[in-house]
């Protein structure tokens, strides 16, 4: 019989390496095998009694003295930050230790008429608080309260929420949090795109605009093997209402579903979306707390289950918000590594433009994409990564997806895919990349050498001319405006273009899904020619990464396309994704810079100094 000791933490977190039994492994056959020593023969069960077992005692004796004493250590000074490494056996000091948990659900996914309604789609809003960390009393209250008057209905979705009269910060709260699994998303800005969120019937909360949602634990998930359907979307859609906009499904969606899922995707799907169970709002003066329970008697998960699952997780919400103070991971890169290299991508990207010279090919454009495998001396936190990717996040989406035993898909996009209110739908262009300049009048040098660039502007019109076609399939009228302008962001300048229109009807938005996705800016033109060329020509799994990554809600859906994205392993690997686009007049080396570029925000944090960690309650100042 195998024995193990049990995991202080789960290696997501790699706050404790797990002692285990594994790392003495020996492989004896007790009944052949004698050891010899001269003249002396000894069975090898007495052997193993008498030599190895000791040895196993004694090593085991000094693992866990050591963990004892980092335990003790940390426990005796909170703001310890010690943990022992797997990489070379030394302590380094980084975040507490925490346990991670994961939650489990239903696969929405499941039920074959999704057509029939869920029995109940309802909000309740709770007497609002001052302060975050009064919150999830408040919730657990209310799910007392449910206990003993439980819904009359095989099925529902109930969402329950605590209006905070302070604002707090999403990533802050989901920093603190253990549960898996867990999702992020904030817009770009505080835009018209933000839905109005409307106090309760106390009062004591304005109409406000909603910035970002983090989430942890699944009332329901949506995930699947084959590629994203119409059958999926219903499934989505079934437990999303008008009268409940705050109830939404966040995740993600392969960039080719066709394509064979990799070992590190695999936990994923072809997509995977999520209802959190608990999560925290963060509105531009307020915030809030919510918790959402469903359950399906036609899917086996009662309201029982789903109640006790609920529970489970909501007791281990922390009130904290967790914070770093510097704006660095405390990380070294170790080594660096490229699929494909340097020379295999000047071959990829002459092939692609012989391909686009020949008269007989219809490939117009081509958008080939690099995996850069950083080794870092410690484990990194992807929600910590996250947090300092928000700071160069100006004007951009910031996300987190991450399925239960999974490694997280974090970005910092700037690319809007659409969004959809009602029946109103914009999407944009984005094309061509040129570095920020140094000085102001630097600056406007390199834009306007992007605006004039006749290979960028080959590349950017291809796309904004694919995306108001395709539009105007599914829209009653499209309106372009700016046509060509600049889109500035902390590092990289693109050429941009808005597109808006109105859907002929809101059953339409999978058809806009479908329909702008894989977009030429980051497939190619044609899409199936583009397609199959990325198939045949790049040796890594994209995944997500320039898939959609967003929501789907009652009334509103918004999705990013899924790049400047990287994938935070359980180990110390973080796989960093940058692409660009081969059209006629492409310069091989000239598109390598252009990778390292769009990749230079990750490699800035993964090479960084020593963090230090604040933790309070409540509102950070």
């Amino acid at each position: 019989m195998e024995t193990r000791f049990t995991r202080f933490i789960s290696i997501k977190e790699c706050s404790l390496s797990c002692l285990s039994l594994d790392n003495f492994n020996h492989s004896f056959n007790y009944s052949t095998v004698c050891f010899n020593f001269g003249l002396l023969s000894i069975p090898s069960y007495l052997f193993f009694l008498l030599f190895i077992w000791p040895i196993h005692l004694i090593s085991l004796f000094i693992s866990l003295s050591l963990t004892s004493f980092s335990l003790s250590q940390m426990a005796a000074t909170p703001n310890s930050n010690l943990k022992l490494s797997t990489l070379s056996g030394h302590l380094y000091r980084t975040k507490p230790i925490r346990r991670i948990s994961c939650s489990v659900s239903m696969n929405g996914c499941d039920y074959s008429n999704n057509r029939v309604g869920i029995g109940i789609c309802t909000t309740q809003t709770l007497p609002s608080v001052s302060k975050p960390e009064f919150a999830p009393a408040q919730l657990r209250s209310a799910l007392d309260a449910l206990q003993s008057d439980p819904p009359n209905s095989a099925s529902g979705i109930i969402r329950f929420e605590v209006p905070i009269k302070e604002r707090g910060d999403a990533i802050e709260w989901l920093h603190a949090q253990t549960t898996l699994p867990r999702c992020f998303f904030s817009s770009r800005s505080p835009s018209v795109h933000s839905p109005t969120i409307n106090g309760g019937s106390n009062g004591h909360v304005s109409s406000r605009k909603l910035l970002s949602v983090a989430g942890v634990g699944s009332a329901v998930f949506f995930t699947g093997s084959d590629p994203f359907s119409i059958h999926d979307w219903r499934s989505i859609k079934r437990v999303l209402s008008r009268e409940t906009p705050l109830i939404r499904a966040y995740g993600a969606i392969r960039f080719d579903a066709r394509s064979e899922i990799s070992v590190e995707w695999k936990d994923f799907g072809s997509f995977y979306f999520m209802v959190p169970q608990v999560e925290f709002n963060e509105l531009e003066e307020s915030s809030i707390l919510a918790m959402t329970i469903a359950w399906d008697d036609f899917l086996g998960w009662t309201w029982h289950r789903a109640f006790n699952e609920l529970q489970s997780t909501l007791h281990k919400i922390s009130p904290y918000f967790m914070k770093y103070k510097d704006s660095s991971l405390g990380t070294q890169i170790i080594n660096l590594s490229h699929i494909p290299s340097k020379p295999t991508w000047d071959n990829s990207v002459m092939k692609a433009l012989n391909l686009i010279k020949d008269r007989d090919s219809e490939l117009v454009k081509v958008v080939l994409a690099r995996c850069s495998r950083y080794l870092t001396d410690i484990c990194i936190n992807p929600v910590s990564l996250l947090s300092h990717l928000k700071v160069e996040g100006q004007n951009a989406y910031q996300f987190c997806i991450q399925p239960p035993d999974a490694p997280a898909f974090i970005g910092n996009s700037p690319e809007q895919l659409f969004h959809r209110k009602y029946l109103n739908i914009s999407s944009e262009a984005l094309a061509g990349t040129r570095p920020r300049g140094l000085t102001g009048v630097q600056d406007i040098h390199i834009g306007q050498d992007l605006l004039f660039s006749p290979k960028e502007n080959i590349e950017f019109t291809i796309v904004r001319e694919n995306i108001q076609r395709k539009l105007e399939d599914i829209c009653n009228e499209i309106i372009v405006e700016p046509k060509k302008a600049l889109r500035k962001l902390p590092r990289v300048q693109h050429l941009c273009a808005q597109l808006s229109g109105r859907l002929k009807s809101e059953d339409d938005e999978f058809e806009v899904l479908r329909t702008l996705h894989p977009s030429p800016a980051v497939c190619g033109l044609p899409t199936e020619e583009a397609r199959k060329f990325i198939e045949e020509n790049e040796k890594f799994d994209r995944g997500m990464y320039c898939g959609p990554v967003g929501w789907f809600g009652g009334a509103e859906s918004e999705f990013a396309v899924g790049i400047r994205s990287a994938l935070v392993g359980k180990g110390y690997n973080t796989l960093v994704y940058a692409g660009a686009g081969i059209v006629e007049g492409t310069n091989p080396s000239s598109e390598w810079d252009e990778l390292d570029l769009k990749a230079s925000q990750f490699k800035k944090l993964l090479q960084s100094k020593e963090p230090s960690i604040c933790l309070k309650r409540g509102k950070f100042e």
